[in-house]
């Protein structure tokens, strides 16, 4: 590559970066149109093996995908509607239960003692936020409508989000032979060769660990219902959507779910039947669905997953996060290139026998004259 190649690419990744900082607030509707289009063009592609067009091979998928979304969504969120509201109306009877159990224990290990005012200042809010809350379409309807910008843009975001995945969707397969044909051809068997590997990894992810992670949810959510807890789709969920971090959902699962139970029964051997529910959550997962659904395509470093998101989230906001995990998965492909190209160059493998034979010769004859 000559040097005003190098520039010209440089160039355009200053600006493409650039553009994608100042365009951030209006990108989320195109970035997850493109995520879903991404999500559904295999099965478009397999719709069209059977002599189904393009046009209504979308058609079928997105009528479909509407089917199974809408139910879960109206049957989900009520339950999740319920378990907020029971939680912050059992919240005033925890801080009781710590007050008695736990506040002495601290005061007379630590030295820290609780005020009594401020307990019951928490617990009021507790009491006002349940009081008030109404149901959660209620109040997140009079927070939005305050601000008429804030309500436009939800409303473009719904509107727009189904038109772009439907066209990005039809006309996905034209799209990725036109950026090819744009190529240069000096680089278009290494830039191949990253896409397919990039697809390997994106596909593993965004297809296969959102399904573990749904599974997760779901296998946690019974279990912790089993054994009588009261916030078993609440936590069950919670550390479902935590587990595409390697453990974090596990670890995050059980303390929460520990608490809760004691909080709820007051009794610690429930600890045990908390901790049964998450190990057997955890075979099915390390047996059967992380095996069949993902493989070991993904090859994410569990630190490395954090920081991702978290700078997703610190440069993008929410776009950030939406892209963190896709774009990070992306960067390790082309790590990995760069890593084993360097392993492979002269800049990491410069060894020379006869330089190194020379050296040697001269710091003989240096010792030789010291001594005379």
């Amino acid at each position: 590559m000559t040097q005003s190649n190098r520039w010209f690419w440089l160039t355009i990744a200053i600006v493409s970066m650039v553009l994608l900082y100042f365009l951030a607030p209006i990108l989320l509707p195109f970035v997850s149109g493109a995520l879903l289009a991404y999500l559904g063009d295999p099965i478009v592609d397999r719709l069209e093996k059977f002599k189904i067009s393009r046009t209504l091979s979308v058609v079928v998928v997105f009528f479909v995908a509407l089917l199974v979304i809408l139910p879960i969504f109206f049957f989900l969120v009520p339950l999740i509607e319920s378990q907020v509201r029971l939680l912050i109306e059992k919240m005033p009877g925890y801080i009781d239960w710590v007050m008695v159990n736990l506040e002495p224990t601290l005061k007379d290990t630590f030295g820290i003692s609780i005020p009594a005012l401020e307990i019951e200042q928490l617990k009021a809010s507790f009491g006002d936020q349940f009081a008030n809350a109404g149901g959660f379409f209620k109040s997140l309807v009079r927070t939005i409508s305050h601000s008429g910008m804030v309500v436009a843009g939800w409303a473009a975001n719904l509107f727009l989000i189904p038109v772009i995945t439907f066209y990005l969707l039809r006309d996905w397969d034209n799209l990725v032979d036109y950026i090819h044909d744009l190529l240069p051809r000096s680089v278009e068997p290494t830039v191949s060769r990253l896409a397919a590997e990039s697809d390997n990894v994106l596909g593993a992810f965004l297809r296969g660990q959102m399904l573990v992670m749904l599974a997760l949810g779901t296998i946690y959510a019974v279990g912790l219902k089993l054994i009588g807890l009261e916030l078993a789709l609440l936590i069950g969920m919670l550390a479902g959507i935590l587990s595409f971090i390697p453990y974090m959902g596990l670890i995050v699962g059980i303390a929460v779910a520990g608490v809760a139970i004691m909080f709820q029964t007051h009794d610690p051997t429930n600890l045990l039947w908390v901790a049964l529910v998450f190990v057997v959550a955890q075979v099915i997962e390390g047996t059967i669905l992380t095996p069949l659904l993902v493989g070991d395509r993904i090859g994410l470093h569990p630190v490395a997953v954090i920081f991702s998101v978290l700078a997703g989230g610190q440069l993008f906001g929410f776009f950030g996060i939406l892209l963190a995990l896709p774009v990070f998965a992306v960067i390790a492909v082309i790590l990995r290139h760069f890593h084993k190209t360097y392993k492979d160059s002269h800049l990491y493998d410069d060894f020379d026998p006869d330089k190194v034979e020379k050296i040697d010769d001269m710091i003989e004859s240096d010792n030789a004259t010291a001594e005379v």
